[in-house]
Parts: structure tokens; sequence; C-alpha cells
């Protein structure tokens, strides 16, 4: 990730009151990008956006909001983080997926194109890839989603291949395993209530707002017989789209497709023994049926993006995503800003 200088042109980051994109802003800003967020506040927090970014309350299907955006602040790339992001719901709504992922990016993109704008980096997933065959999953592997959320990802994903294809845009499309944690300052962290990553539940068990954290199986050919995921810090992966970003900008008729990952997986077990740990307490677990459409390991190959990007990963340490994330909760509790 570059050091701050002066910068072209501003980006405009969508979705950046959420999380993942909060922390995407963060990385920019500290890079010495100017930003400005878009985000409708239906999950995100206004006060998530830091002062030093301009804000847009609005939606990116309006491509009149988006147009006069880019215009006024002379936006020459964007990072697209905006969407729906739950795959049990997007079992049961898959319009809602296909609207707010699928529809609302092409839009989007269309907008991005009209007005000028050179450089996408979009917010993709590994549950494009479905059930692996093969495990770490590369980015080579078929893509062969199970749900709405996988399949609406990698709709996007070939709409931003085909526009590359007719117009003078790149894109880098990331693929994410299973996000965690929270800015290691404290200034930004997981704040939806409800939501499903096993570390924040572990966290709010600690902290006495859930009682128990659930297994979904454990007779998977795995050494423990739980699940086994590749978790990353978000500050990682919010580097690795300033670094993206970057490299679109200094290879402007290539487009990147990478897995974000650290390329080692842990189990559930093994997880919920490090926030034991972590937390001084021994959480609640109960045994669950499995969920359809779990694989046993979700692991990243991430050969191509240490090859291509100056990203490094600097926060590899279950236990120091477990504390982040456990600190920005009590945080979240005192101050009573979650939903």
């Amino acid at each position: 990730m570059s050091s701050p200088t002066t910068k072209p042109f501003a980006i405009l980051v969508t979705g950046g009151a959420g999380y993942i994109g909060s922390h995407a802003v963060l990385a920019l800003l500290d890079a010495g990008w100017p930003v400005v967020v878009l985000d409708t506040l239906a999950t995100g927090f206004r006060w998530a956006v830091p002062d030093a970014a301009a804000f847009v309350q609005g939606d990116v299907a309006d491509m009149e909001i988006v147009g006069a955006t880019v215009a006024r602040h002379k936006i020459g790339a964007i990072l697209h983080f905006a969407g729906s992001l739950l795959v049990g719901e997007s079992v049961g709504d898959p319009l809602k997926y296909y609207r707010n992922n699928t529809a609302a990016s092409r839009s989007l993109i269309e907008a991005a194109v009209a007005a000028g704008v050179r450089h996408f980096v979009f917010s993709s997933t590994a549950a494009t890839y479905g059930m692996p065959e093969r495990v770490p999953v590369a980015e080579d592997a078929p893509t062969r989603p199970i749900n709405p959320y996988g399949m609406s990802k990698l709709m996007t994903e070939h709409i931003l291949a085909d526009v590359a294809a007719a117009h003078p845009l790149n894109y880098a499309a990331l693929r994410y395993f299973n996000v965690a944690g929270a800015d290691p300052q404290g200034r930004s962290g997981q704040s939806v209530k409800g939501a499903t990553h096993l570390i924040h539940i572990a966290v709010e068990a600690a902290t006495g707002k859930r009682g128990h954290v659930g297994i979904y199986g454990d007779d998977y050919a795995t050494p423990d017989g739980t699940g086994v995921r590749d978790y990353i810090h978000v500050s990682d992966l919010a580097d690795a789209h300033v670094d993206a970003l970057e490299w679109l900008i200094a290879n402007p008729r290539e487009s990147l497709t990478a897995n974000v990952g650290y390329g080692r997986g842990y189990s559930v077990r093994e997880v919920l023994d490090v926030a034991d740990r972590v937390t001084n307490r021994v959480i609640e677990r109960r045994l669950e049926p499995r969920r359809a459409g779990d694989p046993a390991i979700l692991v990243a190959d991430n050969t191509k993006i240490l090859a291509t990007l100056p990203w490094r990963p600097k926060r590899d340490d279950l236990a120091g995503i477990v504390a982040d994330a456990l600190a920005w909760e009590r945080a979240l509790q005192e101050r009573g800003l979650s939903r």
C-alpha cells in the first residue's frame, strides 16, 4: 500500500458505512486518498464514516445520484461493497439478492462508464466456488455457486469482464474468505445486529449478548470433525483493496480476479478454543445439525494475489483477530452504538 502523497482523483466507496467498506475507507484515507462514501444506511452507520471522508446518502442503483456524485467529487475509481450478504437469506429471498447485488451493480457500472470512471474494485466472495473439489481453492477452480448470494456475485464478475472488454474500464474482483476482527485502532468493526460470522458470534457470547455458540455439524472429514475456514483480518482485507486499486491504476489495460485469504484454515472448535483463551472464559457450545451447502474445508490458495500485488498479510494471527473483535464488541456495548 502506498504512502500518503498527492492523489490524482477521489475514490467512491459504496457501502462505506458498513463493516468491510468502513475499513476500506480507513485504509484509503491512511494511504492519502480522498474518499467519498455512498451508502443508503439501511445496514450501515453514519458514525462509521470518518469526518475526513465526504458522505452521500443514496442507492448505488440510482444512476442519477451516482453520476452527480462522480462529477461533483471528481471520482476516478470505485470500490464497490454495497449489497446483501447473508447466504441463508439469499436462499429464502433470491430476488432481493439479484436486485441488490446484481441489478444494482449493473446500474452502478453503467453509471461509472457513462461518467468516465476507469477503475473498479469489486467485493466478491469465495461463495462463487460453491463446493470446491480441491482445497486450497485457486482462482481457476470451477465457479459453481450453490446459493443465490454466490451466484449474484459471480454474475457481477461476468458483467465486469464484459464491460471491461468493451469500454476503457479495468477491474479487480476480490474473492474473500472468512472476514473477521476489527480495526486495531478501534475506529470501526462489525456492528450490525444478527451478524453470522463465527468470531463475531463468539465475542458476543463472551460479552453476554448471546447465551451460546452453535457448532453446525461435527462429523466432517476434518481433524476434529468441524468445518475448517480461512479467517482473514478485516484490516488486511482493506489493505488488499487499496493495493488492488493502485495496481489497476498502474496497469490500465489489465484486470484481476484474486482470492484474498491467508492460505490456512482453522476449525470451528479451534476458533472457539482460541476465543476461550482470549476472553478468559469458557464459551458455551451447542451441537446443531449440519447446514445444507456447508463445505467441510474452505481455504484460499493466495498464490496469485501474493504474486501480483505488493499486499502481504500483517495480522495473520487468530488470537489477534479475536482480540480485536472482542475489543470492538466491548466498545460497542459501552458506547451503545450497535443496533
